[in-house]
């Protein structure tokens, strides 16, 4: 039977890391140093952040030291994105703007007032330029180019700046400023961690262990969970919205939703898939995940909430009417009333991008007063008791 802390683990360097660990911390009566690096590159964390932060939970849970470590500095010069090309790097006002959201909550999940958090510009701007390249001569060209991207990109003639094979190095150096012993992430951030090993050895320090965590999937059921892709569900969002989104995975993504974003025993994992696996709905189930998931974020009560929101909005399809948001006009920014449709629609659903929204309406996905418009620029009159319908789960009523 796996420890605990291996439940739902994807990658653990070495494969017998963790038990020597945490061997030595008993041995010596200490704690084990937990490092979570971030860079505060968009405000909002959703469920796929949260896979990483409920594993540092279980740590911290049985008394070890998690330690966050912002990447104020880092953040700055822009991480490689794994997807062929480099992340625009932040403004240090964004950096502080983005960091403080992400701090606020984390408390969703782990406790902030036992938590450490440093910032990485802390050292990083201390180091003068010789201290840099005494930094750089530790790593050689050849081991940066066994990240995935940078092969991929260098094979396929595809520019490589400088700075983004700097960032491995620098985001590695983090890990011998704070002494890790585990350093945590998803399994996109296994090069960057083992970085960190290479270095601390190179320092004549123990070597941290790696631990990544899968990457969940967003509701597309595709594409990795990420704000850039809309597939998300924010820790944030209002019960019923979270409800709503749940409900909107496919099937194929029900045993990943529950082994990684549910706090559901394992033998009730188990026994839920059992119960698809015998010929239940599936929606039964998703609808379990979907109240487990709001009770981990808000309580209890907002669950069965949501679900009966939910129920009356989608399922009773004779139910006298539709609940609709009510939203003031004069809270609306527009020209004399006016307005476009995209517009509009992004003013009541902040969390879809434009194009987003347009490729919604142009797909037949909004509804006003229960007629579809698909022109995205069509002009719009703010009138009182306006309704509108934006996709599956938007539904709104001006006044």
């Amino acid at each position: 039977m796996i420890h605990p802390l291996q439940e739902n683990v994807a990658i653990i360097l070495p494969e017998n890391g963790l038990e020597e660990k945490l061997a030595q911390a008993s041995k010596e009566n200490r704690k084990l140093s937990i490092k979570l690096g971030f860079d505060p590159t968009a405000p909002d964390l959703h469920l796929g952040h949260a896979v990483v932060l409920k594993k540092l939970k279980q740590f911290q849970d049985l008394g070890h030291q998690i330690i966050i470590v912002v990447g104020s500095f880092t953040a700055r010069i822009g991480d490689p994105t794994g997807k062929n090309k480099a992340r625009k790097p932040l403004s240090a006002e964004d950096v502080q703007h983005n960091a403080q959201t992400y701090i606020n909550q984390l408390s969703k999940v782990i406790d902030v007032k036992k938590t450490k958090i440093v910032f990485n510009s802390d050292w990083l701007d201390a180091l003068d330029f010789s201290e840099v390249i005494q930094l750089l001569s530790k790593v050689t060209v050849a081991q940066l180019m066994h990240r995935n991207d940078f092969n991929k990109r260098f094979t396929e003639n595809t520019p490589i700046a400088m700075h983004e094979l700097v960032y491995p190095i620098l985001q590695g150096f983090d890990s011998v400023k704070i002494a890790c012993d585990i350093e945590m992430g998803g399994t996109d951030q296994l090069f960057n961690c083992t970085m960190g090993r290479q270095l601390q050895e190179v320092h004549q320090m123990p070597a941290q262990i790696v631990m990544c965590m899968p990457l969940l999937r967003g509701l597309d059921g595709k594409e990795k969970m990420s704000k850039s892709l809309n597939n998300i569900i924010g820790l944030t969002d209002e019960p019923n919205e979270m409800f709503g989104k749940t409900m909107s995975i496919p099937d194929a993504l029900i045993e990943e939703f529950l082994n990684l974003t549910t706090d559901f025993s394992m033998e009730q994992k188990s026994a839920l898939l059992s119960r698809i696996s015998e010929g239940e709905n599936p929606m039964n189930i998703k609808k379990l995940i979907a109240k487990n998931i709001i009770s981990q974020y808000h309580d209890p009560a907002s669950a069965d909430n949501a679900e009966q929101f939910f129920i009356n909005q989608f399922q009773n399809k004779n139910s006298e009417e539709k609940v609709y948001e009510r939203v003031a006009i004069s809270s609306l920014k527009s020209m004399e009333n006016i307005i476009s449709l995209v517009e509009l629609c992004h003013q009541l659903k902040s969390d879809l991008s434009k194009s987003a929204i347009r490729r919604l309406i142009e797909s037949g996905g909004i509804q006003i007063n229960t007629i579809k418009i698909t022109d995205a620029d069509e002009k719009m009159e703010l009138i009182p008791q306006t309704k509108i319908k934006i996709g599956r789960r938007g539904f709104f009523e001006l006044i």
